[in-house]
């Protein structure tokens, strides 16, 4: 049985919010491995204007711990 660990992580993008949730685990990835699935926490997004200028996502990232 292996055990679990959860870190929360604010990622953005000017593209989307899966993008956003890409980036993420992008960025976690560099420094932790075995990373097991990632929970979109919040979503939210910048507005200037009528356009959408930046989408983040607020998410929860679990790994296995050796």
């Amino acid at each position: 049985m292996g055990v679990l660990k959860v870190i929360e992580v604010l990622a953005n993008s000017e593209k989307s919010w899966e993008d956003a949730t890409k980036n993420a685990v992008k960025h976690a990835a560099k420094s932790i491995k075995q990373i097991k699935s990632v929970y979109i926490n919040e979503q939210s997004a910048v507005v200037n204007g009528d356009d959408i200028t930046e989408y983040r996502v607020n998410v929860k990232i679990t790994f296995e711990v050796k």
